[in-house]
C-alpha cells in the first residue's frame, strides 16, 4: 500500500487517456484488518499486478468517500463522463474491471454502450458524473 497522502501508478506504455483510481482504503464492511492490507489496497496490488490496458492508469487514492460501499474505484478521463462503482471484490473482479477499464478507454466521451459494460459495471454503479467544461 502506498504511503499516506501519496498516490501510486502503474501503466502500459503509450498515451494515457484515462484513470482507474482505486480505493486503498476500502474494508468492504469488515472489521479493520490490523496490520493485514485492507480489500481496497488487495484489489490495487492485483490491478497492478495483472497490468493496465492500453490507454489506462491504475492510480491509488485514499478515499473515495464511499465507505459504505466498498471496495471503491473511479474511471475519469478528460472530457468524459466519471463513474464510481462500489462493491469490487479484489478475489473475483479484476478481470472485469479491467475490461471495463479499457472499454471506457476507448470511447471518446466516456460512455460505454449498456450491454458492452462487464455485469459489474451494470449493477454496481454508484454516480456518474458529467465532463468538466473546459473553457477554449
Amino acid at each position: 500500500m502506498p504511503p499516506a497522502g501519496s498516490l501510486s501508478a502503474t501503466r502500459k506504455a503509450g498515451p494515457v487517456t484515462v484513470t482507474l483510481h482505486v480505493c486503498t482504503t476500502c474494508r468492504m464492511a469488515a472489521p479493520d484488518p490490523g496490520d493485514a492490507p485492507r480489500p481496497g489496497a488487495r484489489l490495487f496490488a492485483a490491478l497492478q499486478d495483472a497490468g493496465a490496458p492500453d490507454g489506462v492508469r491504475i492510480v491509488a487514492v485514499e478515499c473515495l468517500s464511499a465507505c459504505d460501499h466498498g471496495c471503491n474505484i473511479a474511471l475519469s478521463g478528460p472530457g468524459r463522463w466519471s463513474y464510481v462503482y462500489r462493491g469490487m471484490d479484489p478475489d473475483a473482479h479484476v478481470a472485469e474491471i479491467l475490461a471495463g477499464a479499457a472499454a471506457y478507454a476507448a470511447t471518446p466521451d466516456g460512455i460505454v454502450p449498456w450491454r458492452d459494460r462487464p455485469v459489474i459495471f451494470r449493477k454496481q454503479s454508484l454516480a456518474r458524473i458529467p465532463p468538466m467544461e473546459t473553457e477554449g
